[in-house]
């Protein structure tokens, strides 16, 4: 844990740290390269801790996921094809929510060992590699159960991540 996971005020300063505006751009073009191989929409959210309120009432990391799906509308795409991948830098959790038309297919074990890589690399202090590298592994989980048709889609999500 670090240390804004008990002052979260300093929450903000430690996501621009770890995310600076250049990793977002990278993270950002990847999330763009990768929805062109697949039908799903990925949605990249950051959050350096949780507030304390949350902390008081025992909130996981896995339900805080599920919650800013809900908020970010990951949920509300045509082909129910949304998959969030959070990040609680506080925790050094890192949490992946696919809708249901995707979690019907994709195994959570698939998830789970792409959340372990990037962790591995966040702990090496490579956010932007780490982060890519996971855009990169969900948009090649989704190519292989969602491949592109070939049609032109709607962008549903912000390629951009977002920072809560």
């Amino acid at each position: 844990m670090t240390i804004a996971r008990y002052f979260p005020f300093l929450s903000h300063l430690v996501v621009r740290q770890h995310f600076s505006a250049s990793v977002l751009d990278a993270v950002q073009k990847a999330i763009a390269a990768g929805e062109q191989q697949h039908q799903g929409q990925v949605c990249f959210a950051i959050e350096g801790a949780l507030p304390l309120r949350e902390l008081a009432r025992g909130r996981s990391p896995r339900a805080r996921a599920h919650e800013v799906f809900a908020h970010l509308r990951v949920w509300d795409t045509e082909h129910n094809s949304g998959v969030l991948i959070y990040v609680l830098l506080a925790d050094h959790a890192i949490e992946i929510v696919a809708d249901r038309g995707i979690a019907a297919r994709v195994a959570q074990g698939e998830w789970q060992a792409l959340c372990d890589r990037m962790r591995d690399r966040f702990a090496g202090g490579d956010y932007e590699r780490g982060a890519v590298e996971g855009v990169s592994a969900a948009s090649a989980i989704l190519a292989q159960h969602f491949p592109a048709d070939g049609s032109v889609k709607a962008n549903e999500l912000p390629d951009r991540p977002v920072l809560l």
